[in-house]
């Protein structure tokens, strides 16, 4: 859980960057006006504005209609986010089905998040089966691209294991192929 908690704690600085860049009105409108026309990296800043309330009252059931705009487009961060949304019921009922939905589509994509948040899910049985092999393939990904937090998990998911089921996750691992943008 330790592990869980410095990821949580380390996602919420980064968002937290992020949506202090949309702190004032016209930067909002910005934002508005590019999300409008379609543009996914603006739909997802305008959902983060709503989600904290950065120039705008805070609203998350509206940051959720921008983040499942721009998700529904392939954009992995807005996936990420909405899946966020699902599993700490922001905006929505909480749904951990839903969240894992979302964290699975960014990951077959190749995201490293969404492949570290979908080995947690597969780890804790949180909205997908407790299974330890998934979790270590989907750990084992997140890692191979350098993300920190996934090379320690692998590690300690790892002695929880058998010989046979660490080379199960790590023959998966070989085998993915991500998927292309939609």
């Amino acid at each position: 859980m330790k592990t869980l908690r410095n990821f949580i704690a380390f996602t919420s600085t980064l968002l937290l960057v992020v949506s202090s860049q949309a702190a004032d009105d016209p930067q909002v409108e910005k934002y508005r006006k590019a999300a409008e026309k379609g543009s996914i990296f603006d739909q997802t800043m305008l959902g983060s504005c709503y989600e904290y309330g950065k120039g705008v009252p805070k609203d998350e059931a509206e940051a959720v209609k921008w983040y499942r705009k721009a998700a529904d487009q392939g954009y992995n961060v807005a996936q990420i986010l909405l899946g966020f949304c699902y599993k700490n019921g922001e905006g929505v009922a909480t749904n951990e089905v839903e969240a894992v939905k979302w964290f699975r589509k960014a990951a077959e994509r190749g995201d490293q998040s969404g492949q570290y948040m979908l080995g947690l899910s597969y780890q804790y049985g949180k909205g997908a089966p407790s299974n330890n092999v998934e979790a270590l393939k989907w750990f084992n990904l997140s890692a191979a691209q350098d993300y920190e937090i996934a090379k320690k998990t692998q590690f300690e998911i790892g002695r929880l294991m058998t010989k046979e089921e660490i080379a199960e996750a790590q023959r998966l691992a070989r085998e993915f192929k991500p998927q292309k943008a939609p």
